[in-house]
């Protein structure tokens, strides 16, 4: 009995291991490609399964985009908690939110990716994921940051707002004084748009007056 609970845990384990690296892989695809532009046997393909197998682990090609929606929607939760932990409500402290948003997502840009996809139109068929996993993060922020700033500032739109320019940024860049793109991982730039971030939050919520 003892042997059988050891393998079927060792079984579990491989399959939950498996799982993650089906996850992964269809994430780095359907950040690249769309939803629309993958397919169930691209996942397979670049994984090292056939479609079988996945779809025995996980389902079919909309599940796995669920899995995949749903452990990004994960990772920002945690990345909100750790930051919340930290958050004190004034000024300093909306510039925290602001640049553990920002560093998560120049870290994990796959995650600014699949919702860039979103707004062009991917995945139409796939509704309710902004008001599951959106919706959540913005009430949260304008909860936590409405005692901070006057009565009359439209904090879900200020907030949108910064969502929208982290994730042009991560995916974008910006361009130099000779015109030329320069990508996130420029130290320089990076360094830049964490001021330009805040100077948009304190004239937004208007904390600069």
């Amino acid at each position: 009995m003892m042997v059988m609970r050891r393998m079927s845990r060792e079984g579990r384990t491989e399959s939950d291991t498996v799982r993650k690296r089906i996850i992964g892989t269809a994430t780095r695809l359907f950040a690249s490609l769309g939803y629309d532009g993958t397919s169930a046997q691209m996942i397979a393909d670049a994984t090292g399964l056939d479609v079988a197998t996945i779809t025995d682990l996980i389902g079919d090609k909309r599940d796995i985009y669920l899995a995949v929606m749903k452990h990004a929607y994960m990772a920002k939760r945690a990345m909100y908690d750790s930051a919340f932990a930290e958050f004190t409500p004034d000024r300093a402290g909306i510039h925290l939110l602001a640049d553990h948003l920002l560093d998560f997502s120049v870290d994990h840009p796959e995650v600014a990716e699949l919702w860039i996809h979103r707004w062009l139109g991917d995945a139409a068929d796939v509704t309710g994921l902004e008001a599951l996993y959106l919706k959540p993060i913005l009430d949260r922020l304008a909860d936590a940051t409405r005692s901070v700033v006057g009565t009359d500032v439209d904090l879900r739109g200020a907030w949108w707002t910064v969502i929208w320019s982290v994730r042009g940024f991560v995916i974008g860049g910006m361009l130099n004084e000779e015109g030329q793109p320069v990508r996130p991982s420029n130290s320089v730039l990076l360094r830049q748009f964490r001021s330009h971030l805040h100077q948009l939050v304190d004239r937004m919520l208007e904390l600069d007056r």
